[in-house]
């Protein structure tokens, strides 16, 4: 006899969902709001009716093709493809082996990432394997619960707890935090999506924090926790500080090792975005440690961040949202920079 959740299952497979898809690599042009069907659910997975997305910087390096990445490393993705990670919306529908979740159920993911072209999060329905998925925290909305996934996670993996073994290719040795209790802390890229994640945490526990972003953002970042604040259109922060413990640097890239400077010897600069940086031999000779890791989903860590969330430690910034037809626009307004937290499609 069929069960339930097995009806309300086939009942969606017969139905088509909205979604944004994309043909080809390209600008935001090449996102087209259009019906895609909703995809079949699997043994360990939930299907979620979507609320609402944050967007990150994957989503648009994906749509773009990753041109900045070796062409080896480059996805091959079989199109149409939907983009996205982050979600956060309510359980629809359950495998028949799934004991954890049920149809009802409030609650948030990184949907499996890293991986190119299938978390298709930019819909209104996305199946999650039960490993990525927690419980929403009870105390904040779908908007700013779906902001929290892939940064706060990237911050905690990188500060907190790493949460996985699989080896960073870009580096020899595993990515390990460090103490956070009594350090100076310097970030870089503030009042970002993982910028103002990474503040909040270096602050829970215990270290003296150093933030660096656009006079614009100072006001908040003091909010956030914020001891010091750094002006960078007024001045370096390499030139204004040094003696520091540790550098979260939320930009990256080459111009990271320009932090080098400004740490003790034993401390540790830890890129976000690690590549282009090339200057190991000058960090191994200053005594700094450099390391990165790459995100991974993990709805255990998204269980523990939801409940400090619920103690009021982390706060989640918005800088806009928009509609999920109009994701176009969105990507628009992350390609302008200078984002505030983390932009949000919206799902009716």
């Amino acid at each position: 006899m069929e069960t339930l959740k097995n009806k309300k299952d086939n009942n969606q497979n017969s139905k088509v969902m909205k979604a944004i898809r994309q043909h080809e690599f390209g600008g935001p042009e090449v996102l087209i709001y259009e019906d895609a069907p909703i995809p079949e659910l699997k043994n360990g997975e939930v299907r979620v009716k979507v609320h609402a997305i944050g967007l990150n910087p994957p989503d648009w390096y994906l749509r773009d093709g990753y041109k900045m990445l070796p062409p080896e490393w480059q996805p091959k993705v079989p199109f149409p493809i939907i983009l996205g990670t982050d979600i956060s919306g309510v359980i629809e529908a359950v495998a028949n082996d799934v004991k954890e979740f049920a149809i009802g159920d409030e609650v948030y993911a990184m949907v499996r990432f890293p991986s190119y072209g299938p978390s298709q999060a930019y819909a209104e329905y996305v199946n999650v394997a039960i490993s990525e998925l927690a419980l929403k925290p009870k105390n904040i909305d779908h908007v700013h619960a779906a902001a929290v996934p892939m940064s706060l996670l990237t911050a905690w993996q990188f500060m907190i707890a790493l949460g996985h073994d699989e080896q960073n290719p870009l580096q020899p040795n595993r990515h390990e935090p460090v103490p956070l209790e009594g350090k100076t802390v310097l970030v870089n890229g503030a009042g970002g999506g993982v910028g103002h994640f990474a503040v909040q945490l270096a602050k829970w526990k215990g270290a003296k924090v150093i933030a660096v972003a656009s006079g614009k953002q100072e006001a908040l970042l003091f909010e956030l926790g914020a001891d010091e604040f750094i002006d960078y259109t007024k001045a370096a922060a390499e030139d204004s500080v040094n003696n520091i413990d540790l550098v979260i640097d939320s930009v990256g890239g080459p111009k990271s090792s320009r932090f080098l400077r400004t740490l003790k010897r034993g401390g540790a600069l830890f890129p976000i975005f690690p590549l282009g940086f090339s200057d190991g031999e000058e960090a191994e000779k200053l005594g700094v440690t450099v390391s990165a890791t790459q995100v991974r989903s993990n709805g255990a860590q998204l269980k523990q961040i939801a409940a400090i969330m619920d103690q009021g430690i982390i706060r989640v910034v918005i800088d806009s949202t928009f509609p999920l037809s109009d994701a176009r626009k969105a990507h628009e307004r992350a390609a302008e920079g200078h984002i505030q937290g983390k932009i949000v499609l919206t799902v009716a």
